[in-house]
């Protein structure tokens, strides 16, 4: 260019230049074009997009014109992607890296999945990145600090794991570092403090520990620090409090320990949020954090803090939440509960707790004059006396009230019914009489109520049939009386307890009470009700504890009550009830305790179930019962018998010599065919099914599969490929093709056929029909039809990602894989102990863990499964090896032990473990000094919150009470030492199935 230039006059090489120069122009820009284009396809080609929202992306139009796309105006270079919420789903490609103007990158709030690609570091130009809300896993990519002009990474709310890279401090121009709500592990590294610019810093709800480092108080821009919800410990450094840019400053959740020092409000002047709650704090509260009239949230429960509360309240015009419940605090008797008048300038208050304390005192009549907004308001568990002020009813805007727990005294205010929005009551523990007033009928939204242990006189409302949100209702020791109105069995949201025990209630029982279709638990006990039960109890279909004891019912025992398959308590005792004990009652699998003493039972107690058990069942009082069990030492039934019995006795009798005939000529025509010929043990098992299912062709089975069509594939194992299709009848089922060019696949075919021809269980997977015949090629086929399960297995709800995205772990709370553990612990019970040969699964684990629609949980995959006969079929056919799945065997089966219940419990324990921490026991972290038993062991009961899988710990913090929070936690340390306890090396030192299943039942009963 420079060698034109002398060459030609002045203005011709100008001219010449500027045509060259736009030449080059022209000819780069498609190359550029084409390079933003294809990264954008590419990107594209890998997202699931169910809405429709990347239809613009195609050929017909610029990409600069496409949806959530920005593009430079002059060089036409994208340099900005937003698509922010449209519910995309995929990985983030790599070719976003090839974008190399891009500024901002906005997916937050979508369903990406997979790995952060260490290809970001391409874009050296990028300020923003926001991923947010997906399911990004993987370790944060140190490629990421070669994106030099980063000013925001936020990553919150995925399942990025790993530790946090200190070479995160080259991002100097840095400002938010946005990483909470993942699985990151590791301390916080000290390089962070390197980044001058940063103003947020949130590591909340991670795995962290390890001390506070004081480096990071050299952050002297940063204004939001929140490192809540980790397992961090120490004290905190003292330079942390005199970060003077601070205002928000959240700490809770950890083991962190010291005193707050006296100064904080001083050196802390901008501070609007102090969060220090679930921590072992000493000490008083500061009078100086009063002094921050700006702040709106002080949060210190769950401490050791003691003394009183200082003053200066009133100062605090900001104030949203203040909640310093479960420490030491007292107050004086001379100021009682001033606190709450000094709040009254806080006119933006929304949650005020004092609970748990030891605050004296009556409520002064101020309270009416808290803020309007005031939607929660804690006082149980202190020593607070005298009345409720009328004056309460003011705080119209009130959802919850709990003045549990204390000594107050007088009559409920009917002003209570004038709080339009209160969805909890709790009053019980107190000692408030009088009649109960009709106004509380008004409170309509109302799902909690509970005014137990007072004194509470006259009859129940009739207004109360006006709860139509109510799910709880325990009006239990009290003084009411009369008869229990109809309109209480007729609440439709009724789901969780109706306790109207220990009162005086007289009538009968209303045949109405069918009508709680939901509720889990009826308590009516120790009462003066009378009649007979109403067969209607059997349309109560969600019962899990029926309580009716100390009352003066009559009549028969209903067999009704064998329809409440989910029955674990049944109390009938001390009443008058009569004639003989229903033999349906054996046949509800899930009753753990059934207590029919001292009533006027006679004849012969039933030989199945619950009644096999000594601990179980408790007949005292019923001097005319005879017969059972052996365990329960009854005296044996008189000869003399009923005409009708002894005609049923005949039929029976001659019912099972038939089958006894039937059953030594079978066994004669085996030992001839065997001794004559090698029976193919798969086809026998098959053959056990005649009689029972229809059997299923080959060309059924094309049909049902659509010809083993891709699109119906459920899956592959090790024996074969699952299919799921419907059969003529309309039937959805999921297809066991087995493939019978594996080693050992006839076998476990054979294993599985014979496994649960003969059992049946609402926690196992019901086998519908077989198939065992020849393909068009004239080969051995042979399949298993089993009903389908429409929410897959447990595996793909722990770990969605390497499932491609199946399930939803949002919806595994706490509750539901406590319901999820029951449900297995019951089908191994019935399996070990209640089927007529017991059988060891020999596989559990997640993937053979299968839930149906409303999240049952079914035990499935036979394919191992032994009978503990030593002359049945499958034991005769069992091979050599480990028996089951890597992880999840017991130790003793790698020595060559044979297959026991004990080490199904073992593998239970593995399960267990793993269903409450997401740690596979194959994880890489485990190696042979540390297994998932010991990670374990070393951190409960104190840090438990840490180990729990993410959505079980925000399940517990999101539940709102902090009693409900500390029921929740100890209802996890309990579960964890059950599986701690089951995962024992030694076999002998394993508890059985049968004592394992009430512990789990007892630990959700606590959660009621």
């Amino acid at each position: 260019m420079m060698a034109l230039k002398f060459l030609l006059p002045t203005p011709a090489a100008s001219v010449i230049f500027l045509l060259f120069s736009c030449s080059l122009f022209v000819g780069s820009a498609p190359s550029d074009s084409v390079t933003d284009h294809e990264a954008l396809m590419s990107f594209k080609s890998l997202v699931s997009d169910p809405s429709g929202s990347l239809a613009s992306w195609n050929q017909s139009s610029s990409y600069c014109n496409w949806k959530g796309v920005s593009c430079n105006n002059g060089t036409r270079r994208v340099i900005g992607i937003d698509l922010q919420g449209l519910q995309l789903k995929g990985p983030v490609t790599s070719s976003i890296g090839n974008i190399s103007f891009l500024e901002f990158l906005y997916l937050q709030n979508n369903k990406f999945s997979g790995s952060l690609t260490e290809n970001i570091g391409g874009l050296s130009r990028l300020k923003f990145l926001n991923l947010s809300s997906n399911a990004i896993g993987g370790a944060i990519p140190m490629n990421i600090t070669k994106c030099s002009s980063l000013e925001v990474i936020d990553l919150t709310d995925n399942e990025v794991t790993g530790t946090i890279p200190p070479e995160l401090d080259r991002l100097y121009h840095l400002k938010v570092l946005n990483l909470a709500h993942n699985n990151l592990s590791g301390i916080i590294p000290p390089a962070l403090g390197n980044l001058s610019s940063l103003t947020t810093l949130n590591l909340g709800t991670n795995s962290l520990h390890g001390p506070i480092s004081e480096v990071l108080s050299r952050l002297r821009n940063l204004q939001h620090l929140q490192i809540s919800s980790n397992s961090l410990s120490g004290s905190v450094p003292t330079s942390l409090y005199n970060m003077s840019s601070i205002s928000t400053f959240a700490l809770a959740s950890n083991q962190l320990w010291g005193e707050i020092p006296a100064d904080i409000g001083f050196t802390m002047p901008k501070m609007l949020s102090f969060h220090n709650c679930f921590n072992k704090f000493t000490g008083t509260i500061p009078p100086s954090l009063h002094n921050l009239t700006k702040i709106q949230s002080i949060r210190m429960s769950h401490n050791l803090l003691r003394g009183a509360v200082p003053g200066g309240l009133e100062r605090l015009a900001d104030l949203v939440f203040y909640n310093i419940g479960f420490n030491h605090l007292i107050n004086s008797k001379e100021k009682g509960l001033s606190l709450l008048k000094s709040l009254t300038n806080a006119t933006k208050l929304e949650n005020l707790a004092i609970d748990g304390n030891l605050f004296e005192g009556e409520i002064p009549a101020s309270v009416g004059n808290l803020s309007r907004q005031l939607a929660k308001l804690y006082m149980g568990g202190n020593m607070i006396s005298g009345w409720i002020p009328a004056e309460i009813g003011q705080l119209k805007s009130l959802t919850l009230l709990n003045l549990s727990h204390n000594s107050m005294e007088g009559n409920m205010p009917p002003e209570i019914g004038g709080l339009p929005k209160l969805q909890a009551l709790i009053l019980a523990g107190n000692k408030f009489s009088g009649e109960i007033p009709t106004s509380i009928g008004n409170l309509t939204k109302l799902s909690k109520l509970d005014l137990s242990v007072n004194n509470f006189m006259g009859v129940i409302p009739f207004s109360f049939r006006n709860f139509g949100s109510l799910q709880s209702f325990d009006v239990s020791k009290n003084n009411l009386n009369g008869s229990i109105p109809e309109e209480i069995f007729q609440l439709p949201s009724l789901s969780l307890l109706l306790n109207l025990s220990q009162n005086s209630l007289t009538g009968k029982l209303p045949v109405s009470i069918g009508s709680l279709a939901n509720v889990a638990v009826i308590d009516i006990s120790r009462n003066h009700l009378s009649g007979e039960i109403p067969d209607s109890i059997q349309n109560c279909k969600s019962l899990q504890g029926l309580l009716l004891n100390g009352n003066a019912l009559s009549g028969g025992i209903p067999k009704s009550l064998s329809q409440l398959k989910g029955l674990q308590y049944l109390d009938l005792s001390s009443n008058d009830l009569s004639g003989a004990i229903p033999v349906q009652l054996g046949l509800l699998n899930d009753l753990q305790l059934l207590n029919l003493s001292f009533n006027n039972l006679e004849g012969e107690v039933p030989n199945s179930g619950v009644f096999l058990e000594f601990n179980r069942i408790d007949l005292e009082g019923n001097d005319r019962v005879c017969g059972g069990p052996k365990v329960l030492m009854l005296p044996a039934c008189h000869s003399h018998v009923h005409p009708k019995r002894r005609t049923l006795a005949l039929k029976l009798g001659i019912a099972l010599a038939s089958f006894a005939i039937i059953f030594i000529l079978l066994s004669c025509a085996w030992l001839v065919l065997s001794s004559g010929k090698k029976i193919q043990p798969a086809i026998k098992s098959v053959h056990s099914f005649k009689g029972q299912h229809q059997m299923i062709t080959y060309h059924e089975i094309l049909a049902l599969t659509s010809n083993f069509s891709l699109e119906n594939l459920l899956g592959s194992g090790s024996f074969g490929s699952v299919f799921r299709g419907v059969l003529g009848d309309g039937t959805a089922v999921a297809t066991k093709v087995i493939d019978l060019q594996r080693h050992g696949a006839a076998t476990s075919f054979a294993a599985e056929c014979e496994a649960l021809r003969g059992i049946r269980h609402r926690n196992l997977i019901k086998l519908i029909t077989a198939c065992s015949g020849i393909n068009f090629k004239n080969e051995d086929f042979k399949a298993l039809v089993y009903e389908y399960m429409v929410n897959g297995n447990l595996e793909q709800w722990l770990y969605p990602d390497s499932n491609h995205g199946r399930g939803d772990k949002a919806a595994l709370g706490l509750l539901s894989r406590l319901n999820i553990a029951i449900d297995v612990a019951c089908a191994l019970d019935y399996l070990h102990h209640d089927s007529v040969t017991p059988v060891v699964h020999c596989d559990l684990k997640p993937s053979n863990v299968l839930l149906d629609d409303d999240m049952t949980a079914k035990v499935g995959d036979f394919g191992l499964a032994r009978l503990l006969d030593e002359g049945s079929l499958v034991n005769q056919l069992s091979t050599g090896g480990l028996k089951g799945s890597i992880g999840y065997i017991a130790p003793e089966y790698g020595m060559g032990g044979k297959p026991t219940t004990q080490g199904d419990v073992y593998s239970y324990g593995i399960l267990l473990l793993e269903l409450f921490t997401g740690k596979r026991p194959t994880h890489e972290i485990f190696s042979a000094d540390l297994n998932l038993q010991k990670w374990v062991r070393e951190r409960i009961p104190g840090n438990i919150m840490e180990i729990v899988q993410d959505e079980v710990r925000m399940s517990v913090i999101r539940c709102g009470e902090i009693a409900i929070q500390e029921q929740q936690i100890a209802c996890l340390i309990a579960v964890i030492e059950v599986a701690l306890s089951c995962a024992v090396e030694c076999a002998h030192d394993r508890m059985t199935m049968r004592m394992i299943l009430p512990k789990l039942k007892r630990i959700r009963d606590s959660l009621a």
